[in-house]
């Protein structure tokens, strides 16, 4: 575990305070507006560390990593509308069950994976 620094705090407290996924150059512009004098390479470390240990939602999108507090300590995946952003946490059991199947079925043993599923919430769809 890493220590804690004032910086990792900082970038902790803001990142929970965003409800929907935030890029590295969006929490560090949202901390130095708020009168902290972190730098960008800081900030992408902390995130980093914070997802690594699990504190953080990390996925990418359009090449870019996008991170937000995580709110579930068990593995999970994202439900995201492309128009708002909005993200909504899904459980998802037969993406589960299928990980292990393929992954047994071609030999190999304790899978990881990343499902993350984009569209229109209901908001942006009747707009």
């Amino acid at each position: 575990m890493k220590r804690h620094t004032w910086q990792r705090d900082a970038v902790r407290d803001a990142l929970g305070t965003r409800e929907n996924f935030v890029s590295a150059q969006e929490l560090h512009a949202a901390l130095r507006e708020a009168g902290t004098s972190i730098g960008l390479a800081t900030v992408y470390r902390a995130l980093a560390d914070l997802a690594g240990e699990g504190e953080a939602d990390s996925l990418q999108q359009e090449g870019e990593s996008l991170y937000r507090a995580c709110t579930s300590a068990t593995h999970h995946h994202h439900l995201m509308c492309r128009s708002c952003g909005l993200t909504v946490e899904i459980e998802a059991d037969p993406v589960e069950h299928w990980a292990k199947a393929i992954a047994a079925e071609h030999g190999f043993s304790d899978p990881q994976h990343i499902v993350d599923v984009f569209g229109l919430c209901a908001g942006c769809s009747s707009a």
